[in-house]
């Protein structure tokens, strides 16, 4: 066996990961074509690297497929129920950070919180005869923000593309997005509601509390952890 440990198979968040090891003296790399999704571990032994979309990882963590993973924290925390009994993070990589906000249309000036999305609500069924609709990917942790904070007369729904654009599109009439400079928002003439975030997310390494370990998967880890400064 070895420890086996997943970060993301591509884009920006592969090259900052394979940074973040890099600068505490592990070598990670890809092997082989961008659709093989292999690669390899220089700098410790016992440790094979296994490339995986970020939405996958915290899936593979709670199964208890790969030992570490690399990936957002709103992806744990969405993708997993009771997440902090199948995973534990190790480490903020201080990168990929974003915020899981909600946002309405610039033009709505008399809503601006938690309490004014509320109303807001209620008068749109009044007036349609159905709820309020936003956009989101993120369904667990928006449902869960939202009943915390009084909303209710509302309906999620699933937005797989660019969630900004459901409103302009008439799918939608406010959204639940990350973001990490709302230029995207203001381009599409939305407004962050005035409240903390939903989550504020960036690259976590985490740990699965279920992947089977031998003494030598436990030494190798300890190790991995200490070159790391875990």
């Amino acid at each position: 066996m070895s420890v086996k440990l997943g970060v993301p198979s591509k884009g920006r968040l592969m090259e900052k990961t394979f940074d973040w090891f890099g600068a505490r003296g592990i070598g990670l790399s890809r092997t082989g074509s961008e659709r093989e999704y292999a690669g390899a571990v220089e700098g410790i032994a016992g440790v094979s690297l296994v490339m995986l979309a970020a939405g996958e990882i915290p899936r593979e963590l709670a199964a208890g497929h790969i030992h570490l993973g690399v990936t957002g924290t709103d992806l744990v925390r969405e993708k997993l129920v009771q997440w902090d009994q199948k995973v534990e993070p190790l480490a903020e990589l201080g990168f990929g950070q974003a915020d899981l906000i909600v946002a309405v249309p610039a033009c709505w000036v008399d809503v601006n919180t938690l309490d004014d999305l509320d109303a807001a609500a209620a008068a749109f069924r009044a007036r349609h005869g159905f709820r309020l609709r936003i956009a989101t990917k993120y369904h667990r942790l928006v449902r869960d923000y939202l009943r915390m904070g009084g909303v209710a007369d509302y309906q999620l729904v699933d937005s797989q593309g660019a969630t900004e654009g459901t409103v302009k599109n008439l799918t939608a009439e406010a959204i639940a997005d990350i973001t990490s400079t709302g230029e995207t928002l203001r381009a599409n003439h939305l407004k962050i509601l005035e409240e903390p975030p939903v989550l504020r997310s960036q690259a976590t390494l985490f740990r699965s509390r279920s992947a089977p370990l031998d003494d030598t998967d436990r030494g190798n880890l300890r190790t991995l952890c200490d070159t790391l400064g875990l």
